[in-house]
């Protein structure tokens, strides 16, 4: 037993197993993602005039990136993520350059959503595929009393990661166009893909892969393993996540509008990412003993109770405390939700788990988009402000099955 200690005591850490560079390559690597759908919906505005078709042309690339993503976290457990992701970055480059093409032509708006459409069914899956790369790394290289610290830091950071580039990305897209055209953010992303999307695609950890795969490439797991309750719950908890994104963003623009102040309704959202990533990395350093079902409870309810000050909310100061408490919820509960997952999913479908979750987070992101704006346009942003705390609402919801479904597994037990 003794001799145990000091060899897992002296076991490197993942930062050493995998490198600094790795985690700046994938940072960059998903800063496209972030860009891609306001990049089209700028260039659509710009181009055809119609703030309409520039919306639904986003919505396409949502959908596109919904129906196709969980399909690309398969074929990278089934393949290997090096060649599915050398594949996608060249495709996704070429479908946002052809984009600028078809979008300053006289084509109709069919070919127009249909390039929009395939933005999103090759989008690198940058994100997912980087959790489940460094989750099979912790499960099978790190010791088994630090598994699961370092999972819960390697999801804040993943989280943290993806928060700063989602509030980042908007505000590149906008200066490249204001400054240069509206265009050159989608030339920017594509080559962005073709030299970061690649790089990742090439780092050493890509090769790595369970040892629980079989030997001859295939997933062991039945695809019914994917539709366990449990893991079922998270990606509900998800999608709630996602509808939330959706309805606040287009609630607080309609709510900007109406205050005359349409141009600072980015700047305010910011308040949200900036929160929420600051409060996801702080999930690290939560004691073991704090669980993740009572965490996803204790930090939805803070969603929650943020998003009920939106009902009283009729001036900028007043939204601004809602969105910074709002934040203060959101980012550990990602956090969690992307630790049950690890957790829930088998070991051999870590890209699958992980694209389900994050595509569930995109449909309820364009979901949410799409009635809100319906909402605010016949109802006004007063309206649309009650959309949010429906989402919340969901999240916190999906939380308690989550918790009741873990207590009767261990009163089972």
């Amino acid at each position: 037993m003794t001799a145990s200690h000091p060899s897992s005591a002296a076991a490197p850490s993942l930062l050493r197993r995998v490198g600094l560079p790795y985690f700046l390559i994938a940072f960059i690597a998903r800063l496209p993602f972030a860009m891609m759908v306001v990049g089209v919906l700028t260039v659509v505005v710009a181009a055809r005039e119609s703030v309409a078709l520039g919306g639904l042309t986003s919505a396409a690339v949502g959908i596109g990136t919904a129906c196709f993503g969980p399909l690309l976290g398969a074929a990278a457990d089934r393949r290997g993520q090096r060649i599915v992701l050398g594949i996608i970055a060249v495709a996704n480059a070429a479908a946002l350059i052809g984009f600028t093409f078809v979008v300053y032509s006289p084509a109709p708006e069919a070919v127009l959503l249909l390039s929009a459409f395939v933005i999103g069914a090759t989008a690198p899956q940058v994100s997912p595929m980087s959790r489940s790369r460094l989750v099979t790394i912790i499960t099978e290289r790190v010791p088994a009393e630090r598994r699961a610290r370092t999972t819960s830091s390697t999801m804040s950071y993943e989280s943290a990661a993806d928060e700063t580039v989602f509030v980042f990305g908007p505000f590149l897209v906008g200066v490249l166009a204001t400054a240069i055209a509206p265009w050159m953010p989608l030339v920017i992303a594509a080559v962005l893909i073709l030299v970061f999307v690649g790089a990742f695609a090439l780092h050493p950890t890509a090769a790595h892969v369970s040892v629980e795969r079989g030997v001859d490439g295939r997933a062991t797991s039945p695809v019914s393993a994917l539709f366990r309750p449990r893991l079922l719950i998270v990606v509900a908890g998800m999608l709630g996540v996602g509808m939330f994104f959706g309805t606040m963003l287009t609630s607080l623009t309609a709510f900007m509008t109406e205050h005359g102040r349409p141009e600072e309704a980015g700047l305010l959202y910011g308040a949200l990412g900036v929160g929420s990533a600051i409060l996801a990395l702080g999930v690290a350093f939560l004691p073991p003993r704090f669980t993740l079902p009572a965490r996803w409870l204790l930090f939805a309810g803070v969603l929650f109770g943020g998003s009920l000050l939106l009902l009283r909310t009729h001036d900028v100061t007043a939204m601004l405390v809602a969105l910074i408490v709002m934040g203060c919820g959101i980012g550990p509960t990602l956090v969690t939700q992307f630790s049950l997952g690890a957790a829930f999913g088998p070991a051999d479908r870590a890209a699958t788990v992980m694209t389900m979750l994050g595509s569930a987070t995109v449909v309820g992101q364009a979901l949410g988009a799409v009635v809100t704006g319906q909402v605010a346009d016949s109802s006004g942003a007063q309206a649309a402000l009650l959309l949010p705390v429906l989402a919340a609402a969901l999240v916190l919801l999906a939380g308690i099955a989550n918790a009741l479904l873990a207590r009767s597994r261990r009163v089972a037990g």
